[in-house]
């Protein structure tokens, strides 16, 4: 059982906040706390909030936010998707876990999924007092997703891209690109499992726009996140699913092997079914293992068998 609480805090230094949902498991804290956000272009209604539910149902607090731009969140224009501001973000709110009264600032983890999984490595890499990490399906190489890209829907992408900054240039709006696509679309993701596993995430009357600001696409294949694999001190979980169609399986698993504490878990599943199902109970089973063994048992307040 849990108890979910909106928050929000100050994030990039521009007046802007983000929001999200606070999970703190019933009796006394402090908690051990799990920073989660989703990948490309999702919000936190796209399932987080059932991985949110397990965790704190095992006694971990967990922190659920929107990046800038989408969601709940603010940020002007809408559906800008910019890996800068998003880093921001994640360190606003490791930040906000580490300053709030009943969270364990010792016990910070990262969860990130798909994009976010990237953004997790980043963030880890970077933040030598994070206790713990666990990227699924993670995006750790740009190049690599760009080839899993159908190259007609490469070129399409890189000219609504130049146009977006053409206009960017000017202060005009922004020309938006689909995040999610049929095969040969203009979109970020067009595999054939792409488009109706990135839309059942969506609940029903959830306020969503499948679509970011194009100039993105002239951004992702420089972001390669994997490399950063070196140099996470901290115990990294990294959920890999075989037959991914957006993050190849191939790249990932040769870097989560350069983590100096990396766990390796692989499943026989695509992108987007590691969300629903069966592939999210082994899923959910294998990281509460995972925090089980590396976070502590606590040692006042509750008693929670963690």
């Amino acid at each position: 059982m849990a108890e979910r609480t909106g928050v929000e805090f100050a994030a990039g230094g521009r007046g802007e906040r983000c929001h999200g949902w606070l999970y703190e498991p019933y009796g006394t804290g402090p908690f051990p706390v799990i920073v989660m956000a989703h990948g490309l272009g999702g919000t936190k209604e796209m399932r987080l909030d059932a991985y949110a539910q397990r965790f704190c149902a095992s006694g971990y607090a967990c922190l659920v936010f929107d990046y800038r731009h989408f969601g709940a969140s603010d940020g002007s224009p809408r559906q800008l998707l910019d890996i800068d501001r998003q880093l921001e973000d994640w360190s606003s709110a490791i930040a906000f876990a580490r300053e709030h009264g009943n969270l364990r600032p010792d016990q910070v983890v990262l969860w990130g999924t798909s994009f976010g999984g990237g953004h997790v490595m980043f963030s880890a890499a970077r933040d030598r007092l994070v206790a713990a990490a666990i990227a699924q399906c993670p995006f750790t190489d740009g190049v690599a997703s760009l080839f899993a890209l159908n190259p007609l829907s490469a070129v399409k992408v890189t000219v609504l891209a130049l146009c977006d900054v053409m206009r960017s240039l000017i202060g005009m709006a922004p020309v938006m690109l689909a995040t999610a696509g049929p095969p040969g679309s203009a979109a970020l993701m067009t595999a054939r499992d792409a488009l109706d596993g990135y839309l059942a995430l969506v609940p029903d009357g959830a306020a969503f726009r499948n679509q970011v600001a194009a100039r993105f696409g002239l951004k992702i294949i420089r972001y390669r996140p994997g490399r950063k694999a070196g140099d996470i001190s901290c115990p990294i979980l990294f959920c890999v699913c075989e037959t991914d169609s957006v993050a190849p399986a191939g790249p990932t698993k040769r870097y989560a092997r350069r983590a100096p504490k990396g766990e390796l878990r692989l499943y026989q599943a695509g992108h987007f079914d590691i969300y629903v199902g069966d592939d999210f109970e082994q899923v959910v089973a294998d990281q509460l293992e995972f925090l089980r063994r590396h976070l502590p048992k606590k040692q006042r307040g509750a008693h929670v068998d963690l």
